[in-house]
C-alpha cells in the first residue's frame, strides 16, 4: 500500500517555498523600486546592474509572443511539466530530488507571474563589458542550478547504470 512520509513532505514543501518565497521577495523588492524610481536601472558593480525587463516568453525570453492564445498555451505547457517535475520528486528516494525541488521552486515562482502580470519580472543583469548576458531573476537562478546539478550527476554518478543499458 501507498505509505505517506509527512516528514518528507514537510522538507520538501519547505525547500520549494523557500525558493518561492525568495524568489517572490526579490521581485517585490525590484518592482517598488521601479514603481517609485521610475526607470529601473541600478548600477551595482562593473559587471551586474539592475535592469528591469518583463520577459513574456520562456527561459532567456525565447518563444516571447504577443499573441496571448500562445502565450496561454506554453503556460499550460509549463504547468504540466511542473506537475510532472513534482511527480518525480515524490518518486525520487535520493538526493536528485533537491535538485527536482530547486527547478520546481523557481518555476512556481515564474509561473506565478506569468499569471499574476502575464510576464515575468527579470532584473539580473550580468555582464563584462559590453557583452551581456540574458537577462535574469532568482527563480532562472535555482532552475538554472538544478538542471545543471542534474545533467552532472547523470553524467558522472549513474555511470555504471548507463553503461548496463548499452
Amino acid at each position: 500500500m501507498f505509505k505517506i512520509n509527512l516528514k518528507g513532505i514537510l522538507i520538501n514543501s519547505t525547500i520549494i517555498s523557500v525558493i518561492f518565497i525568495a524568489d517572490r521577495i526579490s521581485k517585490i523588492y525590484i518592482l517598488n523600486l521601479a514603481k517609485y524610481e521610475g526607470a529601473m536601472n541600478i548600477y551595482i558593480t562593473e559587471y551586474l546592474n539592475f535592469y528591469l525587463i518583463w520577459n513574456k516568453g520562456i527561459a532567456f525570453g525565447i518563444f516571447s509572443f504577443d499573441d496571448m492564445f500562445l502565450y496561454n498555451i506554453i503556460s499550460l505547457i509549463i504547468t504540466i511539466i511542473n506537475i510532472v517535475i513534482l511527480i518525480m520528486i515524490i518518486k525520487t528516494d535520493n538526493f536528485k530530488k533537491y535538485f527536482l525541488m530547486f527547478i520546481l521552486g523557481g518555476s512556481l515562482g515564474n509561473v506565478f507571474d506569468r499569471v499574476y502580470f502575464s510576464a515575468v519580472p527579470d532584473f539580473i543583469d550580468f555582464h563584462i563589458n559590453n557583452f551581456h548576458w540574458f537577462i535574469f531573476n532568482v527563480a532562472d537562478i535555482f532552475i538554472t542550478l538544478g538542471v545543471i546539478c542534474l545533467i552532472y550527476v547523470e553524467i558522472f554518478f549513474d555511470k555504471g547504470k548507463n553503461e548496463k543499458l548499452v
